[in-house]
């Protein structure tokens, strides 16, 4: 009996500490979280691609033969006018041809005023002169064959505009492959961008466009979609976009930019970050405890996505999300490492560009924001990057401190 006592006292004691243990971990001392802020942006989505500066109207001076170059001008950044001669190849052997072509239908020429004086006396005459006449009109036939022949060993500018740029020097011998000359108006300038095909429906002529140059890091570019090029190219999978720049663009003819469209965009939304939603909920913390929220994903982005469902801003929200946390489950907020990600978080100026993604890694970029929709609408892909930039530099700090 007092063996059957002792043994019911050590089930009762053992039951009454694991119920301690577990009524100390779950109240004074329950999980470590991180936490982030629902906030109202402005969102929007682009097609990426990859494009050159040109002008809108302009042709290539290229040699119908290959032959040795004897004459180029010097005049790259001067204007010049349709038909004006830029260069010459190399001719010396036309001309001779066409210097024996001229001395021969001159004495064809007096041959046939002779026989013209003669024609009426016979038949013989008459059928004499009608030879003649055979003969030097194929021989002013052949001059002016020669002569179009001769013309075209001269290189004319095939419109009015500017000499944007020369290549080749006098004694290279250039062929129909080669561009000699550049020419055509220096404005309006224009960029023609190749976009994978899996996203050309997405774009329309008139969406604005957002464009990243490495030779202008500080700047704001924008274009505007002109023209989409019907037909595709099947190896490639691209089709040609062009988008017309604004005439104060300080792009120059030939850079290369990277191009983002945007195809879609929302003036004010709920955004979290990418990492605080758990497929179609997200957890806010109400009264030191989890609560699961059923949320709508709207627009991804990078590091910050859209959500539609019952978040206001400002919520406080688990981020990255704690998908082992039951719903009601008690947390403890890590608020060391949200003073040391606001600590290393940059501060960057308001009109910072947005660095565009790899074409490697994904065909269409999302960017989403976490800051104040700008007075300029058209500035909230720029400040969305800025933000979506800051908001990854926080959420990396938090997840090497608590890795630490």
């Amino acid at each position: 009996m007092k063996l059957r006592n002792l043994i019911a006292t050590g089930i009762l004691a053992a039951a009454a500490a694991g119920a301690g243990y577990y009524s100390y971990s779950r109240f004074l001392f329950p999980p470590l979280v991180t936490t982030s802020y629902a906030s109202l942006a402005p969102v929007s989505e682009a097609v990426y691609g990859t494009g050159t500066v040109e002008p809108e109207r302009w042709a290539k001076v290229v040699p119908l033969q290959r032959r040795r170059l004897v004459e180029l001008c010097r005049c790259e950044g001067q204007v010049v006018k349709a038909g004006q001669v830029l260069g010459r190849q190399d001719d010396a052997e036309e001309r001779s041809a066409l210097e024996q072509m001229e001395i021969n239908r001159g004495q064809l020429e007096r041959d046939l005023l002779r026989a013209e004086k003669d024609r009426d006396k016979s038949d013989a005459a008459r059928t004499e002169y009608e030879q003649r006449w055979t003969r030097h009109e194929e021989a002013k036939s052949r001059i002016a064959a020669q002569k179009v022949h001769l013309d075209s060993l001269l290189l004319k500018a095939p419109l009015d505009g500017m000499v944007l740029r020369r290549d080749g020097e006098v004694g290279e011998i250039a062929g129909p492959t080669d561009v000699l000359f550049w020419v055509g108006p220096p404005a309006p300038m224009q960029v023609v961008a190749e976009v994978n095909e899996e996203e050309i429906n997405r774009i329309v002529s008139g969406q604005k466009a957002f464009l990243r140059s490495e030779a202008f890091p500080g700047r704001s570019l924008r274009a505007t979609v002109s023209q989409i090029t019907p037909k595709g190219d099947p190896t490639r999978k691209t089709f040609r976009v062009y988008l017309r720049l604004p005439q104060d663009t300080p792009l120059r003819i030939g850079m290369s930019v990277e191009v983002n469209i945007i195809y879609r965009e929302k003036p004010s939304a709920i955004v979290v970050p990418a990492e605080a939603i758990a497929g179609d909920w997200v957890q806010l913390v109400d009264d030191g405890q989890v609560r699961r929220v059923p949320i709508t994903v709207g627009i991804r982005g990078a590091r910050n996505t859209e959500i539609i469902g019952d978040i206001s801003k400002g919520t406080t929200i688990l981020s990255p999300a704690r998908r082992d946390l039951a719903d009601g489950a008690r947390i403890r907020i890590d608020n060391t490492a949200i003073r040391a990600a606001e600590a290393v978080a940059p501060s960057e100026p308001a009109d910072q560009p947005v660095a565009a993604p790899e074409p490697a890694v994904i065909a269409a970029t999302t960017i989403a924001t976490t800051t104040t929709t700008p007075t300029d609408p058209d500035d909230a892909v720029i400040s969305a990057a800025i933000s979506a930039h800051v908001d990854s530099v926080v959420n990396d700090a938090r997840r090497n401190i608590l890795n630490r």
